[in-house]
């Protein structure tokens, strides 16, 4: 149960039980409480989409929202996704203006994401991402959400960018997946590099493996089924503590900066920055085999301390 409230999967297991027998349960009436929350959040933060937008779209800003609502709804409800921030991509020539507006009074109310266009999200040309998104509407205003391939790519290098510590990401792949339409388009998903492709392959595979999604109609059902032991293993040790305080960026508080200064803790603070196997292999842009992650565990820790170094240096 705790997991399950503080990883924002109540509404998902109120979902799951709801026509069981345990639905009269202690247990469930907590689930259904937590659904009820998310179903009047999600009501609340549809609201706050369609006023920010709104904003921007009055400034000449055309935002593409992605992740939060965007994904939510493959789901049955909107409610069984929580969202937080309000994630919107500008394109580079309206993202000055668009910062301008957040900083206004009505719009400093809300949790809001900008980035400067695409790069932090994926390594597709803005221009092509544009072209395929698709405009959507949330009561009289309209924006554009990415293209289903596009958001799919990008749900599952986010998920392994991240460890995969949230079971709700890996939800979220499997909600895309099969709620993708007819002339879904697995090579715009993939694109032309195999690394990325078998990393998208391994996520839609954790998905299978760890949610029974359905594979079978997808031309990745053999890679799905073959997913190295070390990978499954570490995303259910994340699983057992899916609490956001516990991985970056919160994890990484105070900066590394302060432990110069005052040492103490720095051992703990050492550990707690241990690269993540996955998030090393996705750092190192290695391939998800059965080879062992401590070389590239630490390959990635040796790269960071020397970006954390050469910073250092030049603050000096």
């Amino acid at each position: 149960m705790p997991l399950l409230l503080r990883s924002g999967s109540a509404a998902l297991g109120w979902w799951r039980i709801r026509h069981s027998e345990h639905r009269e349960s202690t247990t469930a009436e907590e689930l259904r409480s937590g659904y009820h929350l998310h179903s009047i959040q999600a009501a609340i933060h549809r609201n706050q989409i369609e006023e920010v937008i709104s904003l921007l779209n009055t400034a000449g800003v055309e935002p593409v929202l992605v992740k939060g609502w965007a994904i939510a709804r493959s789901y049955p409800e909107e409610g069984l996704r929580p969202f937080g921030d309000i994630d919107l991509c500008i394109i580079s020539e309206q993202y000055q203006k668009a910062a301008e507006v957040v900083r206004t009074l009505d719009a400093k109310e809300y949790l809001i994401d900008l980035h400067d266009g695409f790069a932090k999200l994926d390594d597709r040309r803005p221009d092509d991402l544009l072209a395929r998104s698709e405009e959507v509407c949330i009561g009289e205003v309209k924006f554009r959400v990415l293209g289903c391939e596009d958001q799919l790519r990008i749900l599952c290098t986010h998920l392994l960018r991240h460890g995969a510590w949230r079971p709700l990401w890996l939800c979220d792949i499997g909600a895309a997946l099969e709620s993708r339409p007819a002339g879904f388009k697995w090579e715009r998903c993939f694109g032309e590099d195999k690394r990325t492709a078998d990393w998208v392959a391994c996520a839609i595979g954790l998905a299978h493996q760890l949610l029974d999604a359905r594979v079978d109609d997808t031309p990745i059902g053999e890679r799905a089924n073959r997913l190295p032991r070390w990978l499954t293993d570490n995303v259910l040790k994340n699983w057992e503590q899916p609490y956001p305080e516990l991985y970056p960026p919160l994890s990484y508080v105070p900066q590394m900066s302060e432990y110069l200064r005052h040492p103490r803790g720095l051992i703990k603070a050492l550990r707690i920055r241990w690269p993540d196997p996955i998030e090393a292999t996705i750092r190192l842009k290695a391939p998800f085999n059965e080879m062992p992650r401590l070389p590239l565990q630490l390959g990635n820790a040796l790269l960071r301390l020397g970006r954390f170094l050469t910073r250092t240096q030049k603050d000096a």
